[in-house]
């Protein structure tokens, strides 16, 4: 038993590492990393993945069984309130009534930074609507706590651009978020390496998602096993808790007491 599970909207998952599905070469590349990653939470692009709104096109879900994985419908490609609120409702329709969901309301088409004032307003009426919804944001300590009283069941800060690979950016504001939260946060955009991955679990972030560092790497599948290991090493590092900074290093044994 998973002594340590990641909560999501009151389910437990034993994966802290969330993986996209967008961009594989083929179906059958997508299900293997998948597999490799050991993800339990996939996220699925309502606007650009067939889940069964295409009849007779290949259907993500023959691959990637909801019995087996937990659906993320997400809002990718939305650029306005409307659009958002709608993809979900077209998800949960699509779904047989899944409400759990990824919200990203985007502001601008080259950096893909968030829309901050259209993503509060898009939760607002989610939550309402009685959707479950984990949410991307950029790192401001503020508007993730507004998130989390809005009702979202996790939120999201970027740790850089998304599909950067430029790795965690602003640590600090990360920290903060974490400290300051009472619902899981976990980084989403920007991780490019295991090693980002590690850092972003050792500064106390409950999951990553990712999907570019993984597909976009030479060979996405030995990279989404690559990921797995940084996620469960840098949260066992977080939970072990690393030794202080220090400007020089102290003998590791006392002196005091020896014979000479």
């Amino acid at each position: 038993m998973n002594k340590d599970p990641l909560i999501i909207a009151g389910k437990a998952y034993h994966s802290r590492l969330l993986t996209g599905t967008g961009k594989y070469k083929n179906t059958e590349e997508t299900r293997l990393a998948t597999e490799a990653s050991g993800a339990e939470i996939i996220t699925v692009a309502i606007r650009r993945t067939n889940i069964g709104q295409t009849p007779g096109e290949p259907n993500l879900l023959d691959i990637l069984p909801p019995n087996k994985y937990t659906l993320l419908p997400n809002t990718a490609g939305c650029y306005n309130v409307d659009d958002a609120v709608r993809t979900c409702r077209l998800a949960r329709e699509l779904l047989d009534g899944h409400d759990l969901v990824k919200l990203e309301v985007l502001g601008d088409e080259k950096t893909l930074f968030p829309d901050v004032t259209a993503t509060l307003e898009a939760a607002r009426i989610l939550v309402k609507d009685g959707f479950k919804v984990m949410v991307y944001t950029n790192d401001d300590p503020i508007i993730a706590k507004r998130l989390e009283e809005i009702g979202c069941v996790a939120v999201m800060p970027l740790a850089a651009p998304i599909g950067s690979g430029l790795g965690i950016r602003n640590p600090y504001n990360i920290i903060t978020i974490i400290e300051n939260a009472k619902v899981p946060i976990l980084v989403d955009a920007g991780v490019g390496t295991a090693s980002d991955a590690a850092i972003a679990m050792e500064l106390g972030c409950e999951g990553i998602l990712m999907n570019t560092a993984i597909v976009g790497a030479k060979n996405p599948i030995l990279m989404a096993s690559a990921m797995k290991k940084a996620v469960e090493a840098g949260r066992e590092a977080f939970l072990a808790g690393r030794i202080p900074r220090k400007r020089y290093a102290s003998a590791s044994s006392p002196i005091d007491g020896l014979f000479f």
